[in-house]
């Protein structure tokens, strides 16, 4: 059975990794000359780490499990004590985190490099499995459509469905190196600034802030907010400094397959950034579809992934859009006073259990290789 994954990111590559560990062989076709991804970090939940043992992706040392930290003001008073240790006696798995690189790297890793194909843009994808792109065409069994957020597939299947909305907020991205940097997410009116230690002294970190769309105002200017703010600011090369406006998908799609094509990753839930789960999301959609196209047919698998993955996601969409209202994209002065009391009055062992019903995932087993013949 051959499966031709749309998309080079993190779920395309998911999906690959997880449909050839089945048995299943894969084409991927990525339309930039290289893979890769942009110069920021990813957390990755204990949902995201159980789907990639499943995968059999292990980051070693490039993951960074985070340790003690906090929410806190802008002046950095705090406002909830973050305890890793509770919360991976919780879960059973720390709260990690990489860069997006280093993830990209090793889901590659996991797919034969024959496999991969890149400079190769899609141009036609049909319900019977054919795909069209630049140079050729391949018949597939199954087609796999993660080209992202603005994704053609999903446009070509359903041509009358809304497209992205904005969500209200905008945001900055960078990775600078500051030993000693712990981790914490600062809150101001309308705003949020997330700081989350990677490995090797790389700190990832990210500004979501209220803003109309299309404004770019170019470096951020923060130097009143608390250390170590300013500091990774000002030590992220202008270049490697990221803004994009924040959109998702607005309305839910009625249905995540059509014929012999299953959308997956931001193509079939995108959603804003205010849980952390956009990326962990398409690792389930991948883990939870390489197990349907190994236990079934590909119509029935489509029709298991489509009930398995479609109302999680689309409800951790859901929640990801009312914990921006409620965290980053609160701006009434007294709301956002009622906010922070009661994060002050949150116990650090209840803070950790917060969202637990998304993180404490488990996704299906998927078979394992089978052991090296001894002679």
């Amino acid at each position: 059975m051959h499966a031709v994954v749309v998309g080079g990111g993190i779920g395309g590559l998911a999906a690959a990794a997880g449909l050839h560990r089945v048995g299943w062989q894969v084409t991927v076709l990525e339309r930039a000359p290289e893979f890769g991804d942009v110069g920021a970090g990813i957390s990755l939940w204990p949902n995201a780490l159980r789907c990639l043992d499943e995968l059999g992706v292990d980051l070693g040392e490039r993951l960074a499990p985070q340790r003690d930290g906090g929410f806190r003001d802008r002046r950095g008073r705090r406002l909830t004590r973050w305890d890793s240790a509770a919360f991976e006696r919780l879960h059973g798995r720390p709260l990690g985190a990489v860069h997006r690189r280093d993830l990209i790297g090793a889901l590659k890793d996991a797919v034969p490099a024959g496999s991969l194909r890149t400079g190769a843009e899609v141009t036609e994808v049909r319900e019977d499995g054919l795909v069209r792109f630049e140079g050729g065409e391949m018949q597939a069994d199954l087609v796999v459509a993660a080209d992202g957020i603005r994704s053609r597939v999903r446009h070509a299947l359903f041509p009358h469905h809304p497209e992205p909305v904005y969500s209200g907020s905008a945001a900055f991205r960078g990775v600078a190196r500051l030993p000693g940097t712990r981790l914490s997410t600062s809150f101001d009116r309308g705003t949020e600034v997330g700081v989350l230690p990677l490995t090797g002294d790389d700190v990832y970190w990210w500004i979501c802030y209220v803003t109309e769309p299309g404004r770019h105002p170019g470096k951020p200017d923060f130097g009143d907010w608390h250390d170590p703010i300013p500091a990774l600011i000002d030590a992220t090369p202008p270049e490697a400094l990221l803004h994009h406006d924040l959109h998702h998908l607005g309305t839910p799609l009625p249905t995540y397959v059509r014929g012999r094509i299953a959308l997956l990753g931001d193509a079939a839930h995108a959603m804003p950034p205010f849980l952390g789960q956009g990326g962990c999301q398409a690792l389930e959609d991948a883990v939870v579809l390489a197990h349907a196209m190994s236990t079934t047919d590909v119509r029935k698998g489509l029709t298991t992934y489509d009930e398995e993955r479609r109302p999680r996601s689309q409800e951790v969409a859901k929640e990801s859009v009312r914990m921006g209202k409620l965290g980053p994209q609160l701006t009434h002065p007294v709301a956002t006073k009622l906010r922070t009391a009661a994060a002050r009055l949150l116990p650090a062992k209840a803070a950790v259990r917060i969202g637990a019903g998304i993180t404490g995932w488990r996704p299906p087993r998927l078979p394992r290789p089978a052991p090296p013949r001894t002679p």
